[in-house]
């Protein structure tokens, strides 16, 4: 492989940076990042990128404002040291959320988010289950949109799950739900939800026949398990059996481990886009997408096509 490839790690998510690195049999790059008192980031690379291909590892995790910032600086640095390309391996893009007006005078914090990063410096952005896929179009520099889906639907496939149903938790999910649902020769349902505020969800109606079906609940991302868990205990009182909860992005804001540890959940299937603790509860099952982001890094590199690593179709 190239010899000017140079990864780094932010202070995100190091460990996945590190499988990633030992994927592509490279050392992970030394970067010095530390604060000062006033809360100040700094960074220090410690040792030469001039003219090199530089992939910086940094998940918009919590405290995601830190890490925003933190990953400007690493930015920044590298283009005053000189490297050729500056690409980010951004796992799990944060305020994908707010990526269109949903209410007056509101912000599309996805479109500012993605002008700063190019306007410092970034001239590709590795990223994975996008909140939704037109996000890429707020980038004036190329994004590589990976899917987690492949990986999770080989990990469910596995499982032998009996009678099961694919479920969406509301219509922006009904377009994965289907694809897994075709994946898994199973059929699908869709829950109808309100959001009466941020992080809260009352569900209204149930598209499809959920009773005597074992559901597989797919969502792109699961923040303090509020939503998820009405899910659950809707399906359970319309007569399906426990459930299967599986998403790309562990944000778990709060009580979210607390929540999910429910049950009437199976299993909790997530990626390691976002690093969750050692800790967590048996029921949750980590598939880490290490593999993946090293693949997509050695397209970049050495040429080739991103399509290769899809599966079952692309994003």
């Amino acid at each position: 492989m190239n010899g000017n490839l140079k990864i780094f790690s932010g202070s995100s998510n190091p460990k996945l940076a590190e499988e990633i690195s030992k994927v592509l049999d490279r050392p992970l790059g030394k970067v010095k990042l530390s604060r000062f008192k006033s809360g100040e980031l700094y960074c220090l690379y410690e040792e030469p990128v001039r003219n090199c291909d530089v992939f910086i590892v940094q998940t918009f995790s919590h405290p995601i404002n830190e890490h925003f910032v933190e990953l400007l600086v690493m930015i920044d640095a590298a283009k005053r040291a000189s490297a050729r390309t500056i690409n980010l391996v951004v796992p799990y893009y944060g305020y994908s959320r707010q990526e269109r007006k949903a209410a007056p005078r509101e912000p599309i914090s996805a479109k500012m988010v993605a002008d700063v990063l190019a306007t410092v410096g970034a001239d590709r952005m590795i990223t994975v289950d996008l909140h939704a896929a037109a996000i890429q179009g707020f980038f004036n520099i190329p994004v590589d949109h990976l899917t987690a889906l492949d990986l999770i639907s080989d990990y469910i496939r596995k499982k032998n799950i009996p009678n099961p149903i694919v479920v969406s938790p509301d219509a922006g999910r009904a377009t994965t739900a289907e694809r897994l649902a075709n994946i898994l020769n199973a059929p699908f349902a869709i829950m109808i939800k309100k959001r009466p505020a941020h992080n809260e969800s009352v569900i209204t109606h149930v598209i499809g026949e959920v009773e005597g079906y074992t559901p597989i609940i797919i969502e792109d991302m699961i923040d303090s398990g509020g939503t998820i868990v009405n899910v659950v205990e809707g399906l359970k009182e319309r007569g399906a059996g426990d459930s299967y909860v599986c998403a790309t992005h562990p944000i778990f804001s709060g009580p979210a481990l607390q929540r999910l540890d429910h049950p009437n959940i199976k299993e909790v299937v997530i990626t390691d886009t976002i690093a969750i603790p050692d800790n967590h509860a048996s029921r949750f099952q980590v598939i880490s997408v290490a593999p993946l982001l090293a693949n997509a890094i050695h397209i970049v590199v050495e040429g080739g096509s991103i399509s290769s690593l899809f599966k079952y179709g692309g994003v």
